[in-house]
């Protein structure tokens, strides 16, 4: 056996965890072209009598996308969420601070609803209320407005809006990034973890039911990592259901080698967070479980715009500017690919993710103003992992060749894991890190009644540097691989330099 080959053993009796749809999850924020001329924009060829524009609309679908937050993200802690209902022509238009821009509220809770319900059963609302500049009175006014019946004054008032049926908004987060001296209404641990408590009281007093999230820090390079989610959990551990976790990469001074294997600071961070919050209910003697809603997550070029953002005129309010636009290449969509490996490496705890954004800002899907959509890089391994990524998530342990990187020392070229579906067939996901070696795999398939690949596909490309764009949108797209192969009880493959994989075994 050359120790050039990459290697693990699947075995149905060691698994890590069912999978949880919302793993799959995603974001909408009131953000650049995210909602305008993104997902909604009325008069164009596609858009159907609300605005919805149709040709995203199958895009989102074909993605497999379920949990979808709004609306914000940084926004969410300048919102009023009475601007957004009601007729849109009567709606205030307001200045949004997070990312200086106008906000028309033209698309608002109700369009919002109507977009989930048009994307399908699968997916559902993930609402973000304003802790930063709001408090208990207006979340609980919200989820009377979206979730009563009827019979209340704000019931009543959605039912005359033209919204019968309530909204059935189960999962809420409690504010967004309140450890970030960016967020408007900036709080300390202590500060966050009362008003997030009484926020967390108050609302399972109107219903039960509610599943909660508890904001966590903005990144595990945070100074008060850790420390804030202690604290916070101290105060909410019995009220929530999740804490949340953030988390971007990308090349730092153009560090190729570390750029890929940024999963390995995701799941320490993962693991980080999963001993803090256990450690917390140790100390409480509580017998809970607190889950962990990895609802920011994607590869984003953020020294760019911080650059730009340094150019910004302070007294220009720009409506739905281009912001946060990355153009992704097959090099980040690799990364990206490695990222939902490790989500679903710790499909135990991480039951919530939102990959941040749905449509052009950081986003796997952009469009054209009057103009088409398409597929960016990123678009594949997500749309591949929603499909096949559903069952039970077995223990993967690689031993693989290895390289150096200067964030993170020593770092495996195979990155892996395996989802077991309820029909017995397994699906591998794989990345090899490696910029200029093919690597050889083995995968000793132990009581698992597999003979034959279904389908072996690899995104890759002789130029890592390789993209979609408006005027060449489908340069990019997985192919099929040849060779790939089970034999007594054993996968072999290839994988390509630089590659994501999905092996299909049945």
């Amino acid at each position: 056996m050359s120790k050039s080959t990459a290697r693990f053993t699947l075995d149905p009796a060691f698994t890590v965890g069912e999978v949880d749809p919302r793993l799959f999850g995603s974001f909408v924020e009131h953000l650049g072209r995210c909602v305008y001329t993104g997902i909604f924009e009325p008069g164009h060829p596609t858009a159907d009598d609300k605005g919805l524009r149709q040709d995203v609309l199958e895009l989102v679908r074909e993605l497999g996308v379920t949990a979808v937050r709004y609306p914000g993200g940084n926004f969410v802690s300048g919102y009023k969420w009475e601007d957004s209902v009601g007729p849109a022509e009567d709606r205030p238009r307001r200045l949004d601070l997070a990312w200086h821009s106008t906000e028309t509220n033209r698309f608002g809770l109700s369009e919002y609803i109507d977009f989930l319900r048009k994307v399908g059963p699968q997916s559902e609302p993930m609402m973000a209320i304003n802790l930063g500049t709001r408090g208990v009175a207006e979340a609980l006014e919200l989820q009377e407005y979206a979730n009563h019946p009827e019979g209340t004054a704000l019931s009543d008032l959605r039912v005359s809006h033209g919204d019968k049926d309530p909204f059935g908004i189960r999962l809420w987060c409690l504010g967004n990034e309140m450890d970030g001296p960016w967020q408007t209404g900036h709080k300390t641990a202590e500060e966050y973890g009362r008003i997030a408590a009484e926020t967390a009281r108050a609302m399972r007093q109107q219903d039960p039911k509610v599943e909660l999230v508890a904001c966590g820090s903005s990144s595990q390079s945070m100074p008060t990592f850790a420390e804030w989610e202690a604290t916070v959990l101290k105060e909410t551990y019995d009220l929530v259901d999740y804490i949340s976790l953030h988390a971007y990469y990308w090349p730092e001074d153009g560090d190729v080698d570390s750029f890929l294997a940024s999963a390995v600071d995701m799941e320490s961070f993962i693991d980080n967070v999963v001993a803090t919050a256990d450690h917390v209910g140790a100390r409480l003697k509580s017998k809970k479980r607190i889950n962990l809603s990895f609802d920011e997550w994607n590869v984003w070029y953020l020294p760019e715009w911080e650059e730009r953002a340094k150019t910004f005129e302070q007294h220009d309010w720009p409506e739905a500017p281009r912001l946060l636009e990355d153009n992704y290449s097959v090099l980040d969509a690799v990364v990206f690919g490695s990222l939902l490996i490790a989500l679903l490496r710790h499909a135990d705890r991480v039951t919530v993710a939102c990959l941040a954004q749905l449509v052009n800002v950081i986003a796997p899907i952009m469009t054209e103003p009057g103009g088409p959509a398409w597929r960016q890089t990123t678009f594949f391994p997500f749309a591949q992992a929603a499909k096949h990524g559903r069952g039970q998530v077995l223990d993967v342990r690689v031993e693989s060749p290895t390289y150096e990187t200067r964030k993170y020392g020593e770092a495996d070229l195979l990155h892996a894991t395996a989802v077991r579906a309820e029909d017995g067939t397994v699906t591998v996901f794989a990345v090899n890190r490696s910029r200029t070696q093919a690597l050889p795999l083995e995968v000793a398939l132990n009581g698992l009644d597999l003979s034959s690949v279904v389908e072996h596909s690899a995104l890759a490309d002789a130029d890592p540097d390789a993209r979609n764009t408006l005027t060449e949108p489908e340069r990019v797209a997985p192919h099929a691989v040849e060779g790939t192969e089970v034999r007594d009880g054993t996968l072999t493959a290839v994988l390509e330099p630089l590659s994501w994989n999905v092996i299909r075994l049945a």
